[in-house]
């Protein structure tokens, strides 16, 4: 028997468009998350039959499922297939997280996928189901927070960023950060909880308050003239993936992707530095800062960026990094009430707004303070 060829599904793919489809193949079926992984086989190889046609022969011994990360917005599995010659066929399966529509917006994300797999970011595409998309296998590892601020691969993810950025997306290119904001206030100020000591807890926020600093942020923000990207607004550790053999970094998981301010991606990507345990104290200091944005302005001659480019984008990223902590605050909010998934939700949301709150004053007061020397100037 000759070696045994173990490829990335995106052949699967293209072999669709060979056959005259353009069409990302797609099943109406639903795989139940709260299953256990051996309950959950079954269907996900039915699932995988349903998509892809050439396999729907293959007896069930030819497949394994095994978990690569959970989340706490989706579950992902990996899937490895034995073809009839001997090939193996890895590829990613993604179940959506119950309730995730009112916090993400698929058909954006369905679209942006495409042209950002074109451009090289990400997993391909390869078919979406009842509630969630399989993906290509990435053979990479994930990163961990103290990964992203090593001077080597901060200078590479500001790099990748740079070129994410400069991706072209068909649509509206009006920015999203407010709309959805203010759409995540809407709906997390009118919650209910069944569970009373999170009603008690809930009740304790004053949405009054929140209003008016996302206005007052709103409106600082609006003087910076920050540039507008398609952004990927959820540059956290897990959504990086570094194969340590090849040097490779990649970008996974578009799910919040949007046309947004430059300033956003990049603050909300340092606020990201803390983990999920918000230990700010990792927040990244303005030399480490200017040394990612050395290699964001200018990846060809990153020593040669001016003072003044740095101070400009230093202003703007602080300034937006403020945005971050109310919007993923509210998102969290959202997520208490809705999401199935072991997190504290309700003490994520105090943790990000009491950091907004304890870093507003510094922040505002650079920005102000930077504005008025450059109206002088």
């Amino acid at each position: 028997m000759g070696a045994v060829k173990i490829w990335n599904a995106m052949e699967v793919a293209e072999e669709a468009q060979e056959n005259g489809s353009s069409e990302i193949l797609s099943s109406s079926l639903t795989v139940d998350h709260t299953l256990s992984l051996p309950q959950m086989t079954p269907p996900i190889i039915e699932l995988c039959k349903d998509l892809f046609k050439k396999w729907s022969e293959l007896d069930n011994s030819h497949f394994s499922v095994e978990t690569v990360s959970g989340g706490i917005t989706n579950l992902l599995l990996k899937v490895s297939v034995r073809e009839e010659n001997g090939n193996i066929v890895n590829m990613t399966v993604r179940l959506y997280g119950p309730n995730t529509e009112y916090v993400i917006n698929r058909e954006r994300e369905l679209q942006a996928i495409r042209y950002l797999s074109a451009a090289g970011f990400g997993a391909k595409l390869l078919g979406v189901f009842g509630n969630g998309m399989v993906q290509s296998f990435i053979n990479a590892r994930t990163l961990t927070p103290p990964d992203m601020s090593k001077p080597k691969l901060a200078a590479e993810i500001a790099k990748q960023l740079r070129k994410f950025h400069q991706v072209e997306i068909p649509g509206s290119k009006e920015p999203q950060l407010w709309n959805d904001a203010f759409k995540f206030f809407q709906k997390a100020s009118t919650l209910t909880f069944h569970d009373s000591e999170k009603q008690r807890i809930y009740e304790t926020i004053s949405f009054e308050s929140i209003h008016a600093e996302v206005f007052e942020l709103k409106e600082l923000t609006g003087h910076l003239d920050a540039p507008v990207v398609f952004a990927h607004n959820d540059l956290l550790s897990g959504n990086l993936m570094l194969n340590d053999e090849e040097e490779k970094l990649y970008f996974i998981d578009f799910e919040y992707g949007s046309y947004n301010y430059r300033g956003f991606d990049i603050g909300n990507h340092f606020n990201e530095y803390a983990g999920y345990d918000c230990d700010y104290s990792l927040y990244p200091s303005k030399e480490e800062q200017y040394h990612f944005f050395r290699h964001y302005l200018d990846p060809e001659k990153a020593h040669e960026v001016s003072d003044k480019d740095l101070e400009a984008l230093y202003i703007e990223t602080n300034t937006y990094m403020l945005a971050s902590h109310l919007y993923w605050a509210l998102w969290a909010l959202i997520q208490a009430k809705m999401s199935p998934i072991d997190f504290d939700y309700l003490g994520y949301f105090f943790l990000r707004y009491n950091e907004y709150k304890k870093q507003k004053e510094m922040c505002f007061s650079l920005a102000q303070s930077y504005l008025s020397r450059s109206r002088v100037g």
